[in-house]
């Protein structure tokens, strides 16, 4: 057992930020951490016919925003959610949060102080166990009209109620580091969406594991060329998720820590060069 600092292994301490698991198992992180309690946050459900006006309206505020800021939004075949999130002085709540109620005239919902533990179980129903899922997703710099026009088009067709697209802002910290200081990829997106049928029985499994990979398939044409690995329903990403350069620095790292390649059920970085008995 090894403890891995920027000190006494760099390069491995570089890979593992972001190198999903190809080096070892993690038994425990330190971390900084900053003090959060209640959020602001404000909910709100506008009907499919307004989702076009509202996302395209939610990309311009967001983008003003400062980084005490953040939104997501899921769309279905029948709505669009939004969920806005402030954690700055109270005193600018409603001046953030409000208006991503009036995307698209009103929507519905509100704003409410809450306890980033229940904001982040808010969702625990929607992806209980034992329910069936595929994702896929990629980064977008912005939410350009083709793309929201291609959500629209693919979740017309999703093979269940449950079936969405999630769409969620990055930026602030996670910008403020260098892309090539760690093993993941693509710090400078805008926004990470995912592509994600939903769905109990597993006579569906065909159908809508096709749609999630049709769907993603055609909305990637907007994303840029990183990836982010934990997010995939399908394997063997690895290459094209990390860039050529990063995947070939991660694939040397792989043949020093594993280069029987013990640590392989994940979006996999083959040991490279690799071992000569292989």
């Amino acid at each position: 057992m090894n403890w891995i600092d920027i000190h006494s292994d760099p390069e491995l301490f570089w890979g593992v930020r972001g190198g999903g698991g190809n080096f070892g198992i993690v038994t425990r992180f330190r971390f900084k951490l900053c003090p959060l309690g209640p959020v602001m946050v404000g909910q709100w459900n506008y009907p499919i016919r307004h989702a076009k006006e509202a996302i395209g309206t939610l990309d311009e505020l967001a983008r003003s925003r400062p980084r005490e800021f953040s939104v997501a939004f899921t769309l279905t075949s029948s709505s669009l959610s939004v969920t806005a999130v402030w954690v700055g002085d109270i005193a600018h709540a409603q001046q953030m949060l409000g208006p991503f109620g009036r995307l698209a005239q009103a929507g519905q919902g509100s704003i409410a102080h809450l306890p980033f533990v229940q904001l982040q179980s808010c969702n625990d129903d929607h992806f209980a166990w034992c329910r069936r899922y595929y994702a896929k997703g990629g980064f977008w710099r912005s939410i350009t009209s083709n793309a929201i026009d291609t959500m629209l088009r693919e979740v017309e067709a999703a093979p269940t109620p449950d079936s969405e697209f999630y769409v969620l802002q990055l930026g602030g910290a996670v910008a403020d580091v260098p892309e090539d200081a760690t093993a993941y990829s693509g710090r400078q997106a805008a926004y990470y969406w995912i592509a994600e049928p939903v769905w109990d029985d597993p006579a569906d499994d065909e159908r809508c594991i096709a749609w999630g990979r049709a769907a993603a398939t055609r909305i990637s044409d907007q994303s840029i060329q990183a990836n982010y690995v934990n997010e995939q329903g399908d394997t063997a990403i690895a290459p094209g998720a990390y860039g050529a350069r990063k995947y070939e620095r991660l694939a040397r790292l792989k043949a020093r820590c594993d280069p029987a390649n013990l640590f392989r059920l994940n979006q996999n970085i083959v040991p490279f060069p690799r071992p000569a008995s292989a």
